[in-house]
């Protein structure tokens, strides 16, 4: 089980480029909310935002916070108002939560709604992470595990479900051609996801070799390293996903897709104008589709990692431990040398 010994600690950030490991205090769990010992905790860009740069796109950090938001582990101690898990269930964690205040959004797409999520400061105060030895959550946010679902593999639940949700937004995929631009770990899970979900050819382009290699592995038939213009053009994908968070990558997913097709944005650009061929998103009549985190989408992923229909390990390049926080962060900040690297807290029972 996760470390128990009196000493809790927890990854916060307390300003730009200063990451530390503090001791915190036991956590004091509500009603509803169950104790987790966190097992695994996998690094996401927008941690890697906080740490580089203080900011993760308009969220700017104005008080230290515990980071992290893809995290799974076990149920130490139920909610004592009975609901959610058993002790000992392992659990995912979806780290959304609600608005305090009601913004004008579809009922069916709460992911829109304004509300918040775990390590983030879009808000102050902010809302602390998962990066810690011992957590309370509500128990709303809790999905337990299938004994099929392995625990490492579960740790890439939360960004498999982003990619999943933008699949979702793009519908039926089956015997389709997709492109995915940007592979980094959300755009080699949306691989993942497509050939999963029956997508007939799959193209992957991206920047640097070592991700690339892990694209073909998970299932893309083509991998092109910086493809020229004449390239791109070539690729008349029926569906694209962007996913590198880029005005160049968004630039190539409008001139790669068919006419007619499709645009998924996933990949989160920085704010204010971009650079793009807008022009010939119009005359293409393609369907740009934004696709910002997910709803219940974990549940069909979960579900899809139970029956092998998905296969996500390849993701995960490195598991290191929670001491060596600052050097894991180096790691996953090069994607030269890695895709998903997870901090490991403790181990299941």
């Amino acid at each position: 089980m996760a470390a128990s010994s009196a000493a809790l600690h927890a990854i916060v950030i307390h300003q730009k480029g200063d990451l530390r490991i503090d001791e915190v205090a036991e956590p004091v769990p509500a009603a509803d909310e169950a104790v987790i010992d966190v097992i695994y905790g996998g690094i996401c860009g927008s941690d890697l935002h906080y740490w580089k740069h203080g900011a993760a796109g308009e969220s700017i950090l104005r008080a230290p916070m515990v980071l992290g938001h893809e995290v799974v582990g076990v149920v130490r101690r139920a909610a004592p108002d009975g609901s959610g898990p058993a002790e000992g269930a392992r659990v995912a964690v979806h780290p959304a939560t609600p608005p305090k205040e009601y913004v004008r959004h579809p009922a069916d797409r709460p992911n829109i709604s304004g509300g918040g999520y775990l390590g983030s400061a879009a808000r102050f105060p902010h809302r602390d992470g998962a990066f810690a030895h011992r957590v309370a959550m509500p128990t709303r946010m809790l999905r337990a595990l299938p004994e099929a679902v392995d625990l490492r593999d579960a740790a890439l639940i939360e960004p498999t479900s982003v990619a999943w949700h933008a699949v979702n937004r793009i519908g039926d995929v089956t015997d389709l051609s997709a492109l995915v631009v940007g592979c980094g770990p959300i755009g080699l899970l949306t691989i993942a996801v497509l050939r999963a979900r029956g997508a007939r050819h799959i193209t992957a382009v991206d920047l640097h070799d070592r991700p690339l290699e892990i694209a073909k592995e998970l299932g893309a038939d083509i991998a092109l390293k910086q493809p020229d213009a004449a390239d791109v053009a070539a690729i008349d994908a029926d569906v694209v996903i962007e996913s590198s968070g880029s005005h160049h990558g968004l630039d190539t997913a409008i001139r790669a897709a068919t006419r007619g097709g499709v645009v998924a944005m996933v990949g989160l650009l920085p704010s204010g104008p971009q650079p793009v061929q807008v022009a010939l998103a119009i005359a293409k009549e393609l369907d740009l589709l934004g696709s910002f985190r997910f709803n219940d989408e974990i549940d069909e992923v979960i579900d899809a990692l139970a029956e092998k229909r998905l296969h996500v390990s390849p993701v995960i390049s490195h598991v290191k431990q929670w001491r060596s926080a600052e050097a894991a962060f180096a790691v996953a900040a090069d994607p030269t040398v890695s895709s998903k690297v997870l901090l490991q807290f403790g181990r299941a029972r």
